[in-house]
């Protein structure tokens, strides 16, 4: 079969790389940006010294026991990965609150915590959630099925722990905003940390990133496509399906004919793509909201906690005002093993403003699903819209939006037409 891929992230790669596979089909893949990869983005710094260094400012890292097929993929690649050590952290902006939960040196980064009421509170509060949480999971939705917000008021948890830790965590995770976790689902939270070893201490996953950056496995997968079969600068601007054929249309291009689709875009791109969008497709494609997040990789260590004890791999960010958006830094050297590099490299989200633009390496932005109710229904409709229409629907957006979601909802994709790992 003739088959166009529309969308060059982790979804429309793993796509284009199990149908190639095949042998049996022509594929297509186009992609709007003058890169493929989207979220998986790697840029080449220099430090002090001379010494060159990738750094990832999108997706970073993977771990050993939620991202099975993601490993498997890289396997079959030959990508190498290595360690990456995974803490977080919370802090204002002056030093008055701030700790890293991966230690009792760092929790108590702020010695004075010690024995502060509300803090000690904060902390026990975690390891009762831990422990009540999983009530959740032995329920159905029609028994009760709260937002992160009504649960946390019923269970009466304390401000601390709702505004300095659990929320700041749940932003942080899904890139959202905190406040439209009041309409976050509890039991997507839930499951979602229950998955990852995030409701206890101990039997945690191990984290990894990939060696040399995640451009290794975009790389790897394009050359085994080669050149003819990737379009990279060619935003598609129309898709329209007939009984016979699907019409794909580039911009300033007359239409192309395919006997099958993948859009492997964000749902709200792939329904604009649509010239003829069925009920279907606008119930469930519509179900799925965007927010858009501004990223700045830069060096300004000003961004990270004042004590180093506090310093984490994910740090949040309290604010003063409510931004609508998650404010967090990622520590590269630490997620990435920079070792010996004269300097700290970070990616920060949405505190444009704050870094010092001597240490700016590069802008960017990326969007983020964002999760409701409404959504987590859609997810369960997959196969509803799969195939109709000479049409397949990939994307994270289907699971919790992560690597692992895009590579499993490719294979979804594509398993009617031979192509699996």
């Amino acid at each position: 079969m003739k088959i166009a891929i529309i969308g060059g992230g982790v979804s429309g790669l793993v796509a284009a790389h199990l149908l190639h596979r095949t042998g049996v089909h022509d594929v297509t893949l186009f992609e709007r940006g003058d890169q493929l990869g989207g979220h998986a983005h790697t840029v080449e710094v220099e430090d002090e010294r001379g010494a060159s260094h990738a750094v990832d400012t999108g997706f970073i890292v993977h771990n050993d026991r939620n991202y099975p097929c993601f490993q498997r993929l890289l396997e079959q690649l030959g990508v190498a990965t290595q360690p990456a050590p995974m803490s977080f952290g919370v802090a204002d902006a002056v030093g008055d609150f701030e700790y890293n939960g991966a230690s009792p040196n760092g929790l108590y980064a702020k010695r004075a915590h010690l024995v502060t009421p509300w803090f000690q509170r904060m902390v026990a509060d975690l390891v009762r959630f831990n422990r009540e949480a999983r009530e959740l999971l032995g329920t159905s939705a029609g028994e009760w099925d709260p937002s992160l917000r009504e649960y946390l008021a019923a269970r009466r948890y304390s401000d601390a722990f709702v505004e300095r830790l659990i929320v700041p965590q749940a932003s942080a995770v899904w890139s959202a905003d905190p406040e439209q976790l009041w309409r976050f689902p509890a039991r997507f939270l839930v499951e979602f940390f229950d998955n990852h070893g995030m409701l206890g201490l101990r039997d945690r996953p191990q984290w990894r990133t990939i060696d040399g950056g995640s451009r290794r496995y975009v790389e790897a997968i394009a050359a085994r496509l080669g050149e003819r079969r990737v379009r990279v600068a060619t935003p598609v601007e129309a898709v329209s399906r007939h009984p016979d054929r699907v019409e794909v249309t580039p911009r300033g291009c007359a239409p192309e004919r395919f006997d099958h689709v993948v859009i492997a875009a964000h749902a709200d791109q792939a329904l604009r793509l649509l010239s003829d969008p069925r009920e279907r497709e606008l119930e469930l494609l519509g179900a799925f909201p965007y927010q858009r997040n501004d990223v700045v990789l830069h060096t300004d260590r000003g961004l990270l906690p004042r004590r180093r004890r506090a310093w984490a791999s994910w740090n949040y960010h309290l604010t003063e005002r409510a931004t609508g958006r998650p404010t967090v830094t990622y520590h590269l050297n630490r997620l990435q093993a920079l070792r010996g590099a004269g300097r700290e490299y970070l990616v920060t989200l949405n505190r444009a403003d704050d870094v010092r633009g001597e240490h700016v390496i590069e802008r960017f932005a990326y969007d983020h699903p964002v999760y409701t109710r409404a959504g987590t229904a859609a997810q369960r409709r997959w196969e509803e819209l799969d195939g109709v229409g000479r049409t397949s629907f990939c994307g994270a957006y289907w699971g919790w939006g992560f690597h692992e979601d895009g590579v499993r909802s490719a294979l979804r994709a594509c398993a009617r037409f031979g192509g699996r790992l």
